[in-house]
């Protein structure tokens, strides 16, 4: 079957887009999701901590997607691997306690399709094993997901790779790209927003409403919230600006 080939705007859209898995066990895994990827034009696939990267496994089972396993960026944090981008969906096969906003692949990629014309999008797929812990969703906007048979539901991470990204190569396809002059400013990476939420806690501690012995979910809870409101970085310089006047009248 012969592969899709995304027109100049659509490369130019998908450029912005990363896969990251998060650890993953096992060298095939890496390259069949690399392979998965290429099928649907994605080409920025980030490796957090990998068991057995590089490998010659991976490089035999690439079979044409040698390129994009190449050029693989290898981080040794979540954090790292998304620090630049302004929006993070977090694919899971099992659903939290503390729900996340959740999409489903097909409005997952509708989203994604439309923020990565001016923004660098990353999905992170977790362990093939455990998934993502909570704490690595407190790094996520939104969950991912995948509805399947609830009698056996345990996703191969390439098969979920190739799910994601062919709904996002479909929205691609369906959506024409916008232009950029006419978009607010987009939401403030992930770097940026990790320096607001430290100042956040440190002023939270510093006025006592923050007891750090006994933290319970209270910044999870404010994850949640700013990462529903995807501040841009004025708002982000304005919400500093203010935590940097309480810690100055508490003289800390």
């Amino acid at each position: 079957m012969a592969r899709p080939q995304a027109t100049h705007g659509e490369a130019r859209m998908l450029s912005n887009i990363r896969i990251v898995l998060v650890e993953p066990s096992h060298p095939g895994n890496i390259a069949a999701a690399a392979r998965a990827m290429k099928n649907m034009c994605l080409e920025h696939l980030y490796l957090v901590s990998p068991e057995k990267y590089p490998h010659d496994d991976a490089r035999a089972r690439a079979a044409g997607a040698d390129d994009i396993l190449n050029a693989a960026v290898v981080t040794d944090s979540l954090q790292s691997a998304v620090a630049d981008c302004a929006m993070v969906f977090g694919a899971s096969a099992r659903l939290r306690t503390l729900n996340w906003p959740q999409f489903d692949p097909r409005q997952a990629a509708t989203e994604i399709s439309r923020l990565s014309q001016t923004s660098q999008v990353a999905i992170v797929f977790g362990r093939e094993r455990t998934g993502l812990t909570n704490a690595e969703l407190d790094c996520c906007h939104y969950l991912v997901h995948i509805p399947c048979n609830e009698q056996f539901s345990s996703l191969n991470l390439a098969a979920a790779v190739q799910v994601l990204a062919y709904e996002i190569f479909s929205a691609q396809q369906a959506e024409p790209p916008t232009n950029s002059d006419d978009q607010d400013e987009p939401p403030v990476n992930q770097l940026e927003m990790q320096r607001f939420y430290h100042h956040l806690e440190e002023t939270l501690v510093n006025i006592d409403f923050l007891d750090p012995d006994k933290p319970k979910k209270l910044m999870r809870r404010l994850y949640r919230l700013f990462n529903r409101a995807q501040p841009q970085q004025t708002e982000v310089n304005i919400l500093r600006g203010i935590l940097t006047a309480v810690d100055k009248v508490c003289g800390k």
